[in-house]
This record gives structure tokens, sequence and C-alpha cells, in this order.
């Protein structure tokens, strides 16, 4: 049995399977089951890859031309919702921001994300959104990283953001994580799209934690054969350190770590 990858309208990624009769290619459009029961619209990224039991989703169907035009109005209606939506937090007077609509493909439930310093009580205008969409309404309040993951945008790496692209779950991120790869502790440089810290400050970390300790620290004298110096940069990834003369010249030095002190 091999599987699909999926991607529906808010950039999430589902392995499903996919069941011998159905024949895929990429960009195919699919119809697929959800963690609730319900079903959702998609298309196909990759096939024939491995799949991880505990994220599989049944793939029940190739996409029908009705279902593609009800894909169709249902992004209508979205786009439509964020007006209505604005009128009725007025009418209630609420202090909120709305980030994302999400109107589920099968109409079970229409989810709308929103910002909102500190607790709002949405009680009233989950009933008023109720009564014009007649079916299940969810307000769900997210963060400024959630926010990023919806919206989605362009990190300082140039690529699409991580969270947008991969990422399923946030993971608390440190200033101690850029201390330990030597980054300058900016603000502008090690913060992403949405303000926080960058989450991939995080995906070195254990390969820094594991090699720093067997480098020198900067300020550190270090002895070569060209004589005194003092290590002026360490740069684990490449393996090398930087070395200076008594003041005058700069040098990028290997620095090998004998392997019987790593297995230690």
């Amino acid at each position: 049995m091999y599987g699909v990858i999926v991607e529906n309208k808010n950039k999430n990624h589902f392995i499903c399977e996919n069941p011998d009769d159905i024949i895929l290619k990429r960009g195919d459009k699919v119809i697929f089951s959800t963690d609730d029961d319900g079903f959702d619209f998609g298309e196909v990224l990759y096939t024939n890859v491995t799949l991880r039991k505990s994220s599989i989703y049944k793939l029940l169907r190739k996409a029908t031309e009705d279902d593609i035009r009800r894909f169709e109005r249902l992004i209508r209606l979205e786009e439509e919702a964020y007006d209505i939506f604005r009128e009725k937090v007025k009418e209630n007077n609420l202090e909120m921001k709305l980030v994302k609509v999400d109107f589920r493909y099968d109409k079970t439930k229409y989810l709308f994300y929103f910002k909102a310093e500190g607790r709002v009580d949405f009680r009233k205008l989950v009933r008023n959104l109720a009564a014009i969409y007649k079916t299940r309404i969810e307000l769900r309040q997210i963060g400024v990283r959630d926010e990023a993951k919806l919206i989605g945008g362009i990190g300082m790496c140039g690529q699409e953001l991580c969270c947008r692209r991969f990422l399923k779950e946030f993971q608390p991120i440190e200033t101690n994580m850029a201390k330990i790869q030597d980054l300058m502790i900016n603000p502008s440089k090690i913060s992403g799209y949405c303000g926080k810290l960058m989450c991939c400050l995080a995906y070195e970390k254990d390969f820094y934690e594991k090699y720093r300790k067997y480098y020198p620290n900067i300020g550190d004298e270090y002895k070569t054969e060209k004589g005194e110096g003092v290590v002026k940069g360490v740069n684990i990834l490449k393996g090398t350190i930087l070395v200076e003369y008594e003041g005058r010249y700069q040098e990028e030095i290997k620095y090998e770590i004998p392997e019987e002190i790593i297995e230690e």
C-alpha cells in the first residue's frame, strides 16, 4: 500500500492511504477523510510516499467536476464571510481581528480564526453566525505564530515559512539556542516573520550541543605552527576556528576532534 501527500487550502499536509484501485498523479484533486469523520477537498502533492501510521487519513476518491465547482463556490463563500464576520463583531462591540476563514468542504463545520487582546466572550457572535450559515460554528483565538502559519510568507532565508510548509507543531524557542550557535543576539536577525524567535534556531541545537564542548571558546589562546594566537571565531558546521595572531592577521584553520573523544 502506497500513500500520497495531500494539500488543502490551509496548507495542511495529510498522508493518505492510496487504495490500489485509485491511480493518482501530482496535481490530481481528491476527497479525503478528516479527524472527526468528515471529509475535505485537497490536491495531490506527492505519490508513493512511505506511510507513517500516526498520520494516515483515508483517501476516499478522486474529485469530480461537481466537487471542483463546489469547492470553488466554497472559496467564494469564505471570501464573503470576512465582511459578514466584521459586521457581526461590530454589532456585538467586540475587539477581534479576523485572521482566517476555513469552511469545511462537507459543510459540517465553519472555522473562524481570530486574534484579540485577552479573553473574548463570543457566544452571541457564534449564535449570530450559526443563524446565517446553518451549521456548526467554531471560533479559535490564535497567536502570532499561528497567524504566520495560516497566512504564510517568506522568511529571511528566501524560502516559504517553515510553519507553513511542513511544521506540524510549534516548540519552545529560547535565546540560548542562538547563543550556542554563536549567532549575534540581535532581535532583527534571529526573529522570524511572526516577530518571535525563528523556529529554525532549534534545527541544529542538538548538533551544536554535542560538538560545541570540544571546541575552544572565543578569546582562548591557541597555538599553531605559525605561533601563538587568539580564537576569534568558531564554525562548527565547517569544522574550523578563526585564529588571530598578535592582532595583525587572521587565519581560518581546520579544527580536528579526535573520534575517540567524541565516542566517550
